[in-house]
């Protein structure tokens, strides 16, 4: 008679047991590293758009979008492929705030309100909305664009473009890790947040910090995520 091999149920099962542990050991690390390479890979996309469609604005125009520009969102939504518009975020009244992708309250005098959608790099404190509530909208690609834009042809203030780079339903929802902040220099110039120049540039990273509680901490991040090939590996918690 023939003799043939096999494994017993008992070492079947051990196999098993062995292969799920590793399994639950790896797999949540390589879900949070793909994770990763496609918040890259988005903050890469978008910067490309967003600088694609001033690009366009100048060339039909003649002249570059800067601080002092009124009405950005209007000049600048008709060069990129829009989704939806949620309005400015910061509406007078409760009603006009539905269609808000990102609600603040500010205007309606309801503080306990105020979103709390995202928060800061480290996750330690909810994001200030200051800086986010001059127009909203989402892009064909999922993606959420918020504006600070109170400029006048009289009175220049600070012109920042922000993108959610996986949209705002989608987590981490946290600033400098799938909202980065852009703004515009007084030539008319795309900086990424952070450079030396910008209004959150830091030597120390104040503004891109693991352990900050300012509440615009990841506001300085945009640059350190083009320029640091570890960038994403490293994200706090």
């Amino acid at each position: 008679m023939k003799k043939y091999s096999c494994f017993t149920l008992a070492e079947v099962l051990l196999t098993l047991g062995i292969i799920g542990i590793v399994a639950a050991m790896t797999l949540p690390a390589v879900i949070n590293n793909s994770r990763n390479k496609q918040l890259e890979a988005g903050l890469k996309r978008s910067y490309s758009v967003i600088s694609q469609a001033l690009d366009m604005y100048q060339a039909e125009t003649g002249e570059r979008i800067l601080p002092r520009t009124p009405s950005v969102k209007k000049l600048l939504i008709k060069y990129l492929r829009t989704a939806r518009d949620c309005g400015t975020g910061s509406e007078i009244t409760e009603a006009a705030l539905l269609k808000a992708c990102i609600p603040n309250y500010v205007n309606t005098g309801s503080t306990e309100k105020n979103s709390t959608k995202y928060k800061t790099y480290n996750g330690e404190t909810n994001m200030s909305l200051g800086k986010f509530d001059d127009g909203q909208f989402v892009l064909n690609d999922g993606s959420l664009i918020l504006m600070e834009n109170v400029g006048s042809e009289t009175r220049e203030r600070p012109l920042y473009i922000s993108v959610d780079v996986n949209g705002y339903n989608k987590n981490p929802n946290r600033l400098g890790q799938d909202l980065f902040m852009f703004q515009i220099d007084q030539k008319g110039k795309l900086m990424p947040m952070g450079v030396e120049g910008t209004d959150y540039y830091s030597q120390d990273d104040e503004y891109c910090s693991s352990t900050s509680t300012s509440d615009m901490n990841g506001a300085g991040c945009t640059y350190n995520a083009l320029t640091d090939k570890n960038f994403f590996k490293n994200l706090p918690k």
